[in-house]
């Protein structure tokens, strides 16, 4: 009996004791016989225990009425990180071309796009002619009459073989300069207008500098090898983009031929007009000491780029290279840049100040 009621007793006391005991001291149960449990987890972490940066993140935070976003305040002193855009490699490209020297810049800011040895000086052959020709449109009227000097007419070709003594007009010449590359059709016009092909020549070098052509020097007006006479890819770039500003430079350019005033037609050597995309207009050049030389401009799709060469052995395999390329390049330079700007804050929100971002709910949303 006394076994029976001491099982009794400890039986009771267990059935009493132990929802008391599971009871929080803090929350009274919500129901007489539900218990709920509470723990000190040994891994809860405490606030002095936080990251300084976690406690600045979680301090942050705003409440906001609604379902209207979350705005983190982010501190001015935290930078974004800058985007990271694959650079192209301009190297294997490189190793296509034959050119010495090369450049791709855009037409109407000057930015170089791509080049190499872009500044390195070297002979410019019939490039040059481009500086002959823009003096010639500013200096003489069209129904100007040029004569022709022994000195000009023993010029070697090209040429468009002028006679020692007969004259001819301004216009006929300078389509013959640019269209057909003719040496004595530049030193007729350098004669008339300087007197001596020499003192055109340092007109010319004044002329490049004007246009920014800084490292070109003009010793003849042909172009034809001199000592002491260079310039660079750059500066080819730089005076045609400057003369291509010209309008009558520019209509004169484009043409695939021109017939004179006396009969004979003159053909363009530009082949780039009819056998490259875009082509508005260029200058070709070759001597044994400059090898094939080029510089010329173009355009696809609203953007213009020029390009210029010294030094090619395989001209127009180069230009059709470095015109694709170019273009090529440029748009990639205009999506890296565009996405670059998708990452500041439009001007459509002046509430939000650029250190904020937009949070929606538990994903954060597009930044404006």
């Amino acid at each position: 009996m006394r076994k029976s009621a001491t099982v009794l007793i400890l039986f009771l006391i267990l059935a009493f004791s132990c929802p008391l005991a599971g009871q929080s001291a803090d929350k009274p149960a919500s129901s007489p016989g539900t218990a709920v449990l509470t723990s000190d987890h040994k891994f809860s972490p405490a606030a002095d225990a936080l990251s300084e940066v976690r406690q600045q993140i979680i301090a942050s935070y705003q409440p906001a009425p609604g379902n209207a976003p979350i705005l983190l305040d982010r501190s001015s002193d935290i930078k974004r990180k800058p985007l990271q855009v694959a650079k192209i490699s301009d190297n294997s490209f490189r190793n296509k071309l034959s050119a010495g020297s090369a450049i791709v810049m855009d037409a109407r800011t000057g930015e170089e796009i791509y080049s190499h040895n872009p500044d390195r000086p070297g002979q410019p052959a019939s490039t040059i002619k481009v500086l002959t020709s823009l003096i010639a449109i500013d200096s003489l009227k069209n129904k100007t009459l040029v004569p022709v000097s022994g000195w000009a007419a023993s010029m070697p070709r090209s040429k468009i073989y002028l006679r020692k003594g007969k004259s001819y007009y301004a216009d006929d010449l300078i389509n013959a300069v640019l269209l057909a590359s003719a040496n004595d059709a530049s030193v007729a016009l350098a004669e008339k207008i300087a007197g001596s092909e020499s003192g055109f020549a340092k007109m010319m070098t004044r002329k490049a500098q004007e246009l920014g052509a800084k490292k070109t020097i003009c010793k003849t007006a042909s172009g034809l090898t001199a000592q002491g006479q260079q310039t660079t890819a750059r500066d080819l770039a730089t005076i045609f983009g400057e003369a291509m500003k010209q309008r009558e430079f520019a209509a004169r350019m484009k043409l695939l031929n021109a017939k004179t005033s006396y009969g004979k037609t003159l053909k363009s050597h530009n082949k780039a007009l009819w056998q490259i995309s875009g082509a508005q207009g260029g200058k070709t050049g070759y001597t044994w000491a400059a090898k094939q030389t080029y510089v010329g401009k173009f355009s696809r799709n609203g953007e213009e780029i020029l390009v210029a060469i010294l030094g090619s052995r395989n001209m127009w395999n180069d230009i059709a290279k470095l015109v694709d390329y170019g273009f090529t390049k440029k748009q990639q330079m205009q999506l890296a840049g565009g996405e670059d700007n998708s990452t500041e804050i439009s001007d459509e929100s002046p509430q939000l100040k650029s250190a904020l971002v937009v949070l929606s709910g538990s994903k954060k949303s597009e930044k404006l």
